[in-house]
């Protein structure tokens, strides 16, 4: 985070960073594991890679988490509820896509796998491999993390520009805003 401390103590920085910094440093992953890659997945979470210590914390239910991790083979009956947990999650929210099955369909181009998981949600980092290591998850991650540090959040923009339409022009002009 890009602050400086003053004389009085007192840590100044804007908006954009301190939510950056927070929505990067507590991501809680949801996972759908639907093949090898969730072994891979577990194993990150495990103590020898240990995931937690970068402050991400696998949920089970997607109203409590912020990344879709999916991980394998998406099948097209699948891919419904796929969707419905995207759209169960709450905003701001990404998704990983994980291996080469999740990515494009891996080596099963069938009628009846999904070929990438990008033709029904939208997917902001994607980790390679069959099935990708652990080593490669954490990469994704803080691949991630990189992607929020340097994207600036304008939502309170947005909503404060909603909040003034719906104010007086009176109210507005004895505010000063």
């Amino acid at each position: 985070m890009a602050s400086s401390i003053n004389g009085n103590g007192f840590i100044t920085t804007t908006v954009d960073e301190l939510l950056s910094w927070g929505r990067r440093n507590a991501l809680w992953p949801v996972t759908i594991g639907l093949a090898c890659c969730a072994i891979e997945m577990m194993h990150a979470a495990a103590s020898r890679f240990d995931i937690d210590r970068l402050g991400m914390i696998f949920r089970a239910s997607p109203r409590q988490a912020d990344v879709l991790i999916v991980a394998g083979t998406v099948v097209n009956k699948v891919a419904p509820m796929l969707k419905l947990v995207w759209d169960q999650m709450p905003e701001p929210k990404w998704c990983i896509s994980m291996g080469g099955c999740a990515s494009a369909g891996g080596p099963f181009p069938t009628y009846s796998t999904l070929q990438g998981i990008d033709r029904i949600i939208p997917v902001d980092v994607y980790i390679p491999g069959c099935p990708p290591t652990p080593q490669g998850l954490i990469y994704g991650l803080l691949e991630l993390q990189r992607k929020i540090r340097e994207k600036k959040v304008t939502r309170y923009e947005k909503a404060f520009e909603e909040f003034k339409k719906d104010l007086s022009p009176e109210l507005l002009n004895g505010v000063g805003v």
